[in-house]
């Protein structure tokens, strides 16, 4: 309702039922298989749309949201009129040659009883034609729901999930006795065994859970609950209906119906189906999780292995080759404990890199060297897929900036900078040790250690991204690698 600010000043009363008007309006849009849509007047003979609600129930007859677009009078003078207070009741506007569409067009009156807004109910032609043919009843009851909907009196509708075009609708009149039932829901009915036609039964009869129908009228407000009927799983939404002359201000009694209470419109779902594939999705999500879990600890038990087999060696180049394996398994262990903990399967290689630093600090750099080391950049997210790659990608070249960076030099800065450009992800380390050697060409793989061949192996096959190896371009002395590789999308909650 931020737009309130730029039409006429309102006092606390009347904004506070346009804000309960605008939380009505997606159920409201659902039953009424309509867009409905909240304009406040502006000066100069214009109005805008305050909030807009498409309906789940059928398509939307608009393309996008209408959410602060301004009209004129030349484009909707009824609209125009309704709002400066020339139309007492609803007046409506048929759909046009090229825009089957019928609008309807309320007034919102104030405390005041002046007109401070205008409810617009824009319903397409062929489900005019669909709504005519319905029953009497619920024809009456949604009008009823949309008198409401202009006096603020729609409680409790912002606890209500969606209503489908699958959901069964109930009337229960104010005896309990169903006096409406849509085919949808005989069929759900059906279901549990009830062949026969529901109308003029009690709602107690049915022997099914009806609290929420009881529940809505004790609270005299809209009331959702998921109940197990049998084998099947359903939501039943309930929302209280009242006549034309208002709801009652007070909690309705239970035992002394209100003339002015009509009933309770109930809408159930059946969502058996999905709710069994949820639950199959979490305990396949746990499953996956405890792999991750169990893949990390024996990753780190075979880490731990090498370890102790390396303290044995007395050749320092067959020792520092089995610390290298370490760090590499240790990389992909980090990825998959990150998997073990998040049920999802998207990664923060800022998260990785930091535990890679960490591994290379206390596992293969010399305290005495007095190398630090740096993450910088916000990072980005990864698919698990890429996130091992990756891991293993900074860990080969932290390894080789250490190795052959500060090999005979103590004393230096290696910076390890994360970003994301284009869709792009950029990884670039770079430190301040000894330069390239001179007859260094990363295209012969002559000149190539294993752990660099392993990074030109990984970008180009997994990662389908580029590697640059250069001389510093910030200092007078040390190495900057660059790899760059396209982010796969991130697959939607």
């Amino acid at each position: 309702m931020m737009l309130v600010a730029e039409s006429r000043l309102l006092n606390d009363e009347d904004h506070a039922l346009l804000e309960k008007i605008r939380i009505g309006l997606p159920i409201m849009a659902d039953l009424s298989r309509s867009d409905l849509l909240l304009y406040r007047p502006l000066e100069g003979d214009r109005a805008v749309v305050l909030a807009h609600a498409h309906p789940h129930s059928v398509s939307s007859v608009h393309g996008d949201d209408q959410t602060g677009k301004i009209v004129t009078r030349r484009e909707f003078p009824l609209l125009i009129r309704v709002l400066a207070g020339q139309r007492e009741g609803g007046a409506t506007v048929e759909g046009q040659p090229g825009e089957p569409v019928q609008k309807q067009i309320w007034p919102v009156r104030g405390r005041s009883g002046n007109t401070i807004a205008a409810l617009c109910i824009e319903t397409s032609t062929v489900e005019i034609q669909r709504h005519r043919k319905r029953s009497q009843v619920f024809r009456s009851v949604l009008r009823d729901l949309q008198q409401m909907l202009l006096r603020g009196e729609i409680e409790g509708a912002e606890n209500l999930t969606p209503f489908g075009e699958h959901d069964g609708i109930l009337f229960v009149d104010a005896e309990g006795q169903i006096r409406y039932v849509s085919g949808v829901a005989e069929n759900l009915y059906r279901k549990l065994g009830h062949a026969e036609s529901l109308l003029r039964h009690s709602i107690t009869s049915l022997g099914t859970n009806e609290s929420a129908y009881f529940a809505a009228i004790e609270g005299n407000r809209c009331f959702e609950l998921e109940t197990y009927e049998g084998q099947l799983i359903w939501i039943r939404k309930a929302i209280p209906v009242y006549g034309n002359d208002g709801r009652p201000r007070l909690s309705l009694p239970t035992t002394d119906h209100s003339p002015a209470f009509k009933g309770v419109l109930l809408t159930v779902s059946d969502v058996t189906d999905s709710r069994r594939r949820e639950q199959e999705l979490r305990v396949k999500a746990a499953m996956i999780q405890e792999i991750h879990h169990r893949v990390k600890n024996n990753l780190q038990t075979i880490a731990s292995l090498l370890r102790m087999q390396s303290r044995r060696i007395q050749d320092p180049e067959a020792r520092q080759l089995l610390d290298e394996g370490v760090n590499r398994i240790l990389s992909v262990a980090v990825v998959h404990e990150f998997l073990s903990h998040d049920e999802g399967s998207v990664i923060s290689i800022r998260e990785v890199a930091q535990r890679i630093i960490n591994h290379t600090v206390h596992g293969i750099i010399d305290p005495e060297k007095g190398i630090q080391l740096a993450l910088r950049g916000g990072g980005f997210s990864l698919v698990a897929q890429q996130a091992t790659a990756c891991a293993l990608v900074i860990n080969e070249l932290l390894q080789n900036a250490v190795e052959h960076g500060f090999a005979d030099r103590k004393g230096g800065t290696i910076i390890v900078n994360l970003v994301e450009e284009n869709n792009q992800a950029i990884i670039e380390i770079a430190d301040d040790g000894e330069g390239l050697p001179p007859d260094f060409d990363l295209d012969k793989s002559a000149s190539l250690g294993l752990g660099l061949k392993i990074v030109q192996t990984l970008v180009r096959e997994d990662l389908k991204g580029t590697f640059e190896l250069t001389d510093s371009v910030t200092n007078s002395r040390g190495v900057r690698a660059v790899v760059r590789f396209p982010l796969l999308p991130i697959p939607q909650e």
